[in-house]
């Protein structure tokens, strides 16, 4: 560990910050995100221009979830087995051939050269890697993460990592949506790919991170102890339930350029804003909660942020008007990201070092896709209900998850972040 910080005061807003490997992580996931999220904004407004199907836009997300759900489990195992500053290089290379592959095939003067009718297809495809590199790239962050800073400063560097999320996620879909209005679809894919490469540079200068885990025994057996572990902590299962239904039933986003293109029209540039407005909400909650954190009772503030959440997808779906419909976007994120910072520093005190890349991996199956599989759900239900009685549904069905969820788990309502059972260190 870093010598710096050892030292900071108990409630110091930027403890996590004075860690250098810390630094490099977040910066490394910064501009991940950004292409990430800059890459999804221009796809999703290519293929719903091409094909003018809400359907379509649901399979963008199918494709990926597929691949990082069927073989999440793996992904974790080979994670807490696996040297993480390699394994993030081979999966960054792995994203960097697709958007050059999805770069390529989009351009204009491919045209001659590449049949239309396989230009979707392709984009599928690429998708499906890209599904297959998310199995690997958050285990892996995961356990980066935990032993980049101390155990005790947890809640703040989940403020931090999510904060650094969320500006990406701001910046990402802005320029997507911009630069593909202004300047077209060859420009955008330019800008993710001079991105990925900065992203991979930050990767080297991360320490090396040796496996804390050396199985002995079969590969089924390590990964029945990650599920298990998961599945008998009442919190944990409850925190990834939560978060996996709601999200599958409250995926607006994935319908935005539906909303952008043909009812409030506002064209790819009101798609970018309409992105980064959501994620501006969600990221100047995080700074404020840097200072004022919600993690007092935790689980009784992520009932209500779910809640907030919900009622704010069905705003959206009901307002016409662009402003209004900003302001729900912004609300949205906003609740979001009180969610994803209580339920990230309860994961994170909740695992055990030797078991972080599967517990991860359980993770990323219940959260890390559940905005793919919304996507999917929210483009179906579309497509059988309309688009608007589709987003009022899934705020809906939000809120009664959340209700079950009182219901079943009152008994942790009351308990304060120091009351939550942390592991005995392996």
């Amino acid at each position: 560990m870093s010598e710096e910080g050892d030292s900071q005061p108990k409630k110091d807003s930027f403890a996590a910050l004075r860690y250098k490997d810390f630094r490099a992580y977040i910066g490394m996931r910064f501009f991940f995100t950004f292409a990430y999220q800059m890459q999804a904004v221009i796809i999703g407004f290519y293929i719903y221009q091409i094909t003018k199907s809400v359907f379509a836009l649901g399979l963008v997300g199918l494709c990926e979830a597929v691949p990082a759900i069927g073989i999440a489990l793996y992904g974790g195992y080979v994670a807490d087995k696996s040297e993480k500053r390699k394994m993030l290089l081979v999966i960054s290379a792995l994203v960097l051939f697709a958007s050059l592959v999805m770069f390529t095939v989009t351009m204009k003067s491919m045209g001659p050269y590449i049949h239309k009718g396989w230009i979707v297809p392709i984009i599928y495809f690429m998708i499906f890697l890209n599904g297959l590199a998310r199995a690997f790239y958050g285990p892996a962050t995961f356990t980066i993460y935990a032993h980049s800073i101390p155990r005790e400063i947890y809640p703040n560097g989940s403020t931090w990592s999510s904060s650094s999320w969320q500006i990406a996620s701001i910046l990402g879909p802005a320029a997507g949506g911009l630069i593909y209005g202004f300047y077209g679809i060859t420009a955008a894919f330019s800008v993710i790919i001079v991105v990925l490469l900065f992203s991979i540079v930050l990767i080297y200068l991360l320490r090396s991170y040796p496996p804390v885990f050396v199985p002995k025994e079969s590969i089924w057996k390590s990964l029945s102890e990650g599920i298990d572990f998961v599945f008998k902590s009442k919190m944990m299962i409850w925190a990834m339930s939560l978060d996996l239904f709601s999200v599958f039933f409250g995926g607006a986003v994935a319908l935005l350029p539906v909303f952008a293109n043909d009812i409030l029209k506002v064209g790819s540039q009101g798609l970018g804003i309409m992105r980064a407005t959501s994620s501006l909400g969600a990221v100047l909650t995080m700074l404020a909660m840097a200072k004022f954190s919600p993690m007092g009772k935790p689980w009784r503030n992520l009932l209500i942020a779910v809640t907030g959440f919900g009622l704010s997808i069905i705003c959206f779906g009901l307002s016409r008007i662009f402003f209004f419909s900003l302001i729900f976007l912004f609300t949205e994120g906003a609740f979001d990201s009180i969610s994803v910072i209580i339920r990230g520093t309860i994961i994170q005190l909740l695992t055990p070092d030797h078991m972080r890349g599967r517990v991860s991996a359980v993770n990323s199956m219940f959260i890390g896709s559940s905005n793919e599989i919304g996507a999917f759900e929210s483009g179906t239900a579309a497509k059988l209900l309309g688009t608007v009685p589709s987003v009022i549904f899934g705020g809906s069905m939000t809120i009664l998850i959340v209700t079950i969820t009182y219901f079943k788990t009152k008994k942790l309502i009351p308990l304060s972040l120091n009351e939550i059972q942390t592991p005995v260190e392996a």
